[in-house]
């Protein structure tokens, strides 16, 4: 079985984090409970780093409208031409902000990934917006994107 910190971020996506109000179990245990599931603890390490570097972020000033963004070259090797288009339309559709479409940006860019699929980065977004304040809206909406063009993810 070869996992990645992606494949370890839904998994906690699903289980821990996306669920009704329940006590979060010690991050150490939840740790535990990932390799004896079978999660190499590298990437179990490594998906811990992301998601706590996720909500140390701080908040992006908004850009002076109008403006667009011009993708770097290491960010156009990881986001395809169809990935790049997605945010333009999250942004389009008013599921992303500026601000949230820069922290996905950057959430991607921390993933040790060569690429990034389109469903993956559904994902990524879903996981940018909960982790937000005030953007349960935006969330519900992303999640019904994520949820009704992605079968079933299973572990």
């Amino acid at each position: 079985m070869k996992e990645n910190v992606f494949d370890v971020l839904i998994y906690l996506f699903e289980n821990y984090l996306d669920g009704e109000a329940v006590p979060t179990p010690d991050p150490d245990a939840i740790r535990t409970e990932l390799v004896e599931a079978g999660f190499p603890q590298p990437e179990v390490n490594k998906a811990f780093d992301w998601l706590e570097s996720l909500t140390e972020q701080q908040p992006i000033e908004a850009a002076s409208l109008p403006a667009f963004r011009v993708f770097s070259e290491q960010e156009c090797a990881k986001l395809d031409t169809d990935c790049r288009g997605l945010l333009m339309f999250l942004e389009q559709s008013n599921i992303l902000t500026p601000a949230s479409r820069e922290l996905v940006i950057d959430r991607v860019m921390a993933l040790n990934e060569e690429t990034i699929s389109l469903e993956n980065l559904k994902w990524i977004v879903l996981m940018v917006l909960f982790s937000q304040p005030n953007e349960e809206v935006a969330f519900a909406r992303m999640e019904n994107l994520v949820y009704e063009t992605i079968p079933g993810y299973m572990h």
